[in-house]
């Protein structure tokens, strides 16, 4: 027997796969049209660009050269678009952990530039709220608008997802 403080033991009410699961998301009974929310905020750093740009093989050079700012469209240290909603929806995960069946659409639209340091927050408010046809799902819209630490608005994106109902597989 292992009496490790890592390590779960048996108890009365089960093994340790059976025990309540943390972190769960919203179920689709959770959510109500008209509710808010936002999620943890998450500073851009030059590390996440430099991976973003090599990953994505993003080789704008307004994303990849530090030479010559001052002759660039933008002179600061901006981050893709694509890297800010890619963020975005990590910092969503908690929203839908194990209760998110499929990203169905979105819409998006860069408003401003982020730059490398930036600190964003995506606030959250429930746009649409429907069954879907079958009845044994939800569809769950919302308007994610990102903001840096200043309360600027820099993308804004309107996921359509489908969520679980309770008790659902």
């Amino acid at each position: 027997m292992n009496d490790s403080p890592d390590t779960p033991q048996d108890t009365p009410q089960g093994t340790p796969q059976n025990w309540p699961k943390i972190g769960i998301g919203f179920h689709f009974e959770d959510i109500h049209q008209g509710m808010r929310f936002r999620t943890a905020s998450r500073t851009l750093t030059e590390a996440d660009l430099v991976n973003f740009c090599n990953m994505t093989w993003l080789t704008e050079e307004l994303f990849t050269n530090t030479a010559h700012r001052g002759e660039m469209a933008l002179t600061e240290r901006v981050v893709p678009g694509a890297l800010v909603y890619s963020f975005c929806e990590g910092l969503m995960l908690p929203m839908m952990q194990d209760t998110g069946l499929a990203f169905l659409h979105t819409e998006l639209d860069v408003k401003a530039p982020t730059r490398v340091g930036d600190t964003i927050t995506v606030f959250c408010e429930v746009i649409e709220h429907r069954l879907t046809s079958r009845g044994d799902r939800g569809l769950v819209r919302t308007r994610n608008s990102v903001r840096d630490q200043d309360g600027r608005e820099v993308l804004v994106y309107t996921p359509l997802r489908l969520l679980k109902l309770r008790g659902t597989a």
